[in-house]
């Protein structure tokens, strides 16, 4: 029975220098394709062109490149464009490049499926079948940044983790991506350019704190009535709001860094006095900004967008309350390309 190749991507630099050494070969060798691979983008052996023949034989007969492939894409009206990535495995994620007049966004995945149950969440009706390796991370980044360059002459300038899953249940990889997107090695982006949106995990949240992270923390609240979140994201029947609060007092403790909050309003659902008035207290805790996040409805059922009127009443309380507060619009509404937490049917 044939082994199955390595991935050479999950090798750090003194893994491959190691192979090289024990393959009779010299250690510098390893750098070479450590900077194929991350800095100049390759996808296969055959794009290695200063190593020789038998050195990129030698590379093909141990271990594979499990790049992603677009599928799929689709530009909207308004110059979004989704991908549907297709994996090693045939599985499909999404991740979508979001421009603006001066800035292109990437929203990339984490997960294909998700963890969590979030009832609004197209992405939640699937199931989670796998965490995304940092390389698969990686190249949803590169691609977007090619597709920035080709269709708005301009390379990428952020990335949001807010595609499908939650990147808090996937850490070590998403950690690992993101080292690489930051690494002079790799993409060379700022931390400061990235933001991690979580559902809201405490426990994940203060590890965050604890290794020190330099990027932006985004938390998917949507409500701060216990029962109205636990209605809408049934899991956080396991972090209640008083840990969420004490995790995000500790991220800031250590971190200095201003968290934003993700907000949906629904009709019916949070659009009530009650709801924005727990909204302003909540933030009052932790330095914070709100987006108020128009919703694209998955299907005819309880989760509508709510009326103008109600993000009017959220923005001129968050306002009079001095947090700084904008109504987020839906983008690619032509093509379904919503970002994950708050994905479309697709």
């Amino acid at each position: 029975m044939q082994m199955e190749k390595k991935d050479i991507r999950a090798l750090s630099k003194e893994q491959l220098r190691q192979f090289f050494v024990t393959n009779s070969d010299k250690a510098f060798r390893g750098n070479q394709v450590y900077e194929w691979l991350w800095q100049k983008r390759a996808i296969t052996f055959e794009d290695m062109t200063n190593l020789s023949k038998e050195t990129r034989a030698m590379l093909e007969a141990n271990f594979v490149i499990n790049h992603i492939k677009v599928d799929t894409l689709q530009r909207s009206e308004d110059g979004t464009v989704k991908n549907a990535v297709r994996l090693h495995d045939d599985l499909i994620v999404e991740s979508v490049l979001i421009p603006t007049e001066t800035r292109t966004t990437a929203c990339v995945s984490s997960q294909v499926g998700c963890s969590l149950d979030c009832n609004f969440c197209a992405t939640a009706r699937l199931k989670r079948m796998r965490n995304l390796e940092p390389g698969e991370i990686y190249d949803q980044v590169v691609v977007i940044d090619n597709e920035s360059r080709l269709y708005f002459d301009r390379p990428l300038s952020n990335i949001v983790f807010m595609g499908m899953g939650e990147p808090l249940m996937n850490y070590p990889n998403v950690m690992k991506a993101i080292d690489m997107i930051t690494s002079a090695e790799g993409l060379g982006m700022s931390p400061k350019r990235i933001t991690v949106s979580t559902s809201g995990i405490p426990k994940m949240i203060k590890k965050m704190a604890d290794d020190a992270v330099k990027f932006k923390l985004a938390v998917s609240l949507h409500s701060a009535v216990e029962e109205i979140r636990n209605e809408i994201m049934p899991f956080t029947k396991n972090f209640p709001l008083t840990d969420l609060r004490e995790s995000l007092e500790y991220w800031y403790r250590k971190t200095k860094s201003k968290i934003t909050y993700e907000y949906v309003v629904w009709k019916g659902i949070n659009d009530d006095k009650k709801s924005i008035d727990a909204l302003v207290k909540f933030c009052k805790y932790v330095p914070c900004k709100v987006n108020l996040i128009e919703y694209n409805p998955i299907d005819d059922g309880v989760f509508q967008q709510a009326d103008e009127h109600a993000i009017n009443a959220y923005l001129a309380a968050l306002e009079k309350s001095n947090i700084v507060a904008k109504v987020r619009r839906s983008r690619g509404k032509d093509i379904d390309a919503a970002c994950g937490q708050l994905a479309n049917k697709s």
